[in-house]
């Protein structure tokens, strides 16, 4: 891996690319794209309540000369451009925000509050990056528009709701495979802790799917001094949670991946008092639906088990949600990708990921829907400064270093600068091929 080269080389070296007429002028709009960012940031939205958000987006595409469907999926939004025959292209992004406090310090950090499914008002976040993606990519619908003649085909650039909870499904019920042009490729990208400038991708599984569960443990309550009368489903809620650390410690082969996280417990309302209920939310990572099965199945044999042993006087319930599936790369579009991205951004910028990563994704909905391939890469934002005293080669066997702020933590903040027209780039430098009918079978 080579070292991240100053942020001026970054900005310059994907000009210079092969790529070079459909990036004309990205560098005159970036100002106007980081300002975009930055109230996107500034405003974020639960899952499924992305309004203001879906309305900037149509706005603009609409201003861009897109053909615009708004409410596709809830708060979804579908742009579609056809300049010509060729092959039809979906590009995706995602737009809903988390609950979580921001604590970046930037002068455009958030301060917004939302109100969560269960009716709580909570703050909202743009943790995982959400805020970039839509930049990009009406970055690169802003250049597909203006520089039509570099390029012919049809890009459907899809502005998702609720990738947290899974909206990809929302939209496919919404009758999205026959509302519009139907894609040959599904092209889609992730901002990551990495070093900005570096991007990953892999052949076959690249993110592991996601099951969630909803578990309910019912004791008897009483008061704190006399426990002997209750049957006290905290205890029992926190052996389950013990219990539960051993599934991929001794149910799961070593080379296998998979995790099991309890994410959420709450029960009771006062220190002396024995509640009736305990709630736990435990979240489940696989990459292959044997280890999923067996995952499954060991979570609900050990609830049931600690509930029994604790002598509940009631079965325990278990209610699935929010379940993802693995996103699996085709591995011919994803060495075009590859390829593209390399030759566009660097050899020495674009790796192969050596393992599943175990976030997972509902990207891979609309592929699997569609029935063609899709492509999911990862590309940083972080900034170098933060990796001054690490060894780039070391990434790639190591992970990134604790220090770093990854998604989903209070201290996500990519570098808008030099993130945003790269994450254009690759947008672009992905669909390329197919645009200009290189790729194998267009």
């Amino acid at each position: 891996m080579t070292a991240v080269p100053p942020v001026a080389a970054l900005l310059a070296a994907p000009l210079a690319s092969p790529l070079g007429p459909l990036l004309a002028g990205l560098g005159e709009r970036l100002p106007g794209l980081v300002a975009l960012y930055e109230d996107l940031h500034a405003h974020p939205e639960l899952s499924f309540q992305e309004v203001r958000t879906a309305g900037i987006v149509a706005a603009r595409l609409r201003e861009q000369g897109w053909e615009v469907t708004e409410g596709v999926g809830r708060t979804g939004v579908v742009g579609v451009l056809a300049n010509g025959p060729g092959p039809v292209v979906l590009l995706r992004a995602d737009m809903d925000a988390l609950p979580v406090r921001e604590e970046t310090g930037l002068p455009y950090a958030s301060t917004a509050t939302g109100t969560d499914p269960d009716g709580n008002e909570v703050p909202v976040m743009h943790a995982c990056g959400h805020d970039v993606h839509v930049t990009c990519l009406l970055g690169a619908t802003g250049q597909l528009a203006a520089l039509r003649d570099t390029w012919h085909g049809t890009v459907v650039a899809v502005f998702q709701p609720a990738e947290e909870v899974g909206g990809a499904p929302a939209m496919i019920e919404d009758g999205f495979l026959d509302r519009f042009p139907r894609a040959e490729v599904c092209l889609g990208q992730h901002v990551a802790p990495a070093p900005v400038g570096f991007f990953g991708t892999r052949p076959g599984p690249v993110m592991a799917a996601s099951d969630s569960l909803r578990v309910t443990l019912f004791g008897r309550g009483g008061h704190g001094s006399a426990p002997e009368t209750a049957v006290d489903p905290v205890v029992m809620a926190a052996a389950v949670v013990m219990r539960l650390q051993t599934v991929v410690s001794r149910e799961i082969g070593a080379s296998q991946t998979a995790v099991v996280t309890v994410g959420s417990l709450h029960a009771g309302t006062k220190e002396n008092i024995i509640p009736d209920t305990a709630e736990l939310r435990i979240n489940i990572r696989s990459t292959t639906p044997a280890v999923r099965d067996r995952i499954l199945a060991a979570v609900e044999r050990i609830v049931r088990a600690e509930a029994a042993a604790s002598g509940a006087p009631k079965e325990p319930e278990i209610t699935p949600f929010n379940s993802f599936p693995v996103t699996v790369n085709e591995p011919g579009a994803t060495a075009v990708v590859h390829a593209s991205l390399a030759e566009v951004l660097g050899q020495g910028r674009v790796f192969t990921l050596p393992q599943v990563i175990t976030g997972s994704e509902d990207f891979g909905v609309f592929g699997t829907a569609l029935g063609v391939p899709s492509v999911f890469w990862h590309f940083g934002g972080a900034d170098p400064a933060l990796y001054a005293d690490v060894d780039p080669d070391s990434l790639l066997e190591d992970g990134l270093p604790d220090t770093v702020p990854a998604n989903h933590s209070p201290h996500f903040a990519p570098v808008p600068g030099p993130t945003i027209p790269l994450g254009v780039t690759a947008l672009l430098a992905a669909a390329a091929p197919w645009l200009r009918n290189e790729a194998p079978g267009a």
